[in-house]
């Protein structure tokens, strides 16, 4: 029978392997282009300070016994500042500034949390709470940011540029996350942001499959529309 950390290993090959195809369609797509065009960075923006947050979360002298936690997010990291700095070079001069200056934000915003939680809390107990809370919240902002262009994709009844690999790994992030939260022993805080993530990723989807459905079904309606004959000269 397998036990608990060889089942965490598990989870954690797999998650990794879903953070190296989680917006690499996206990405593939704005260097053949070499354009942006409607992409936004919010998604990945937001990952970076989540999985930094984590990083740090797993460290021993806040939440001990973590190296998964740790090792994985470390690996989301790196992935998450290649496809940003693919997303700066292709990106127009106003995108370039408000992507460093919200890196340079969260930088400021990170290493503030961290100095006030070596400095200002005693114990792993009372690190692993101040922290997890922080993690989650930023987990659940990583989670819902797709969902920001949902209003265009409302508008245009369109889903080019909903990012589908996207929400597609982040339900199924969300759902690793959730076993291995499950997984004795019980990690609370990975288990509140990450169930939460399942059921976003699932409402993405399902808005993608409803709108994908609905374009397809006019175009194909079009197709069938018979065109005007020519008159003769």
């Amino acid at each position: 029978m397998v036990n608990a950390s060889v089942a965490r290993n598990i989870v954690g090959i797999i998650d990794i392997l879903i953070i190296g195809m989680n917006c690499s369609p996206t990405f593939y797509k704005i260097i053949k282009k070499k354009d942006v065009e409607e992409f936004k960075p919010d998604p990945y923006i937001a990952t970076v300070l989540n999985c930094a947050f984590w990083v740090f979360y797993g460290l021993p002298f806040v939440h001990p016994n973590s190296l998964l936690v740790v090792t994985i997010n470390g690996v989301g990291l790196v992935f998450e500042f290649v496809y940003l700095t693919i997303f700066y070079v292709y990106a127009n001069n106003k995108g370039r500034k408000k992507l460093l200056l919200f890196l340079l934000i969260e930088a400021i915003f990170f290493a503030a949390i961290v100095l006030v939680t070596m400095l200002a809390l005693h114990g792993t107990t009372k690190r692993s709470l101040v922290v997890g809370i922080i993690c989650d919240i930023f987990n659940i902002m990583m989670y819902v940011s797709p969902l920001t262009v949902m209003a265009k994709v409302i508008k245009t009844k369109s889903v080019e540029y909903m990012p589908f690999w996207l929400s597609l790994a982040n339900f199924l992030n969300g759902l690793c996350w959730t076993t291995y939260a499950l997984i004795h022993p019980l990690d609370i805080y990975v288990l509140i942001s990450n169930g939460i993530g399942v059921i976003s990723g699932l409402v993405q989807l399902l808005l993608y499959a409803f709108f994908w459905c609905k374009g397809r079904n006019k175009k194909e309606a079009e197709d069938h529309v018979p065109k005007p004959a020519v008159a003769a000269v």
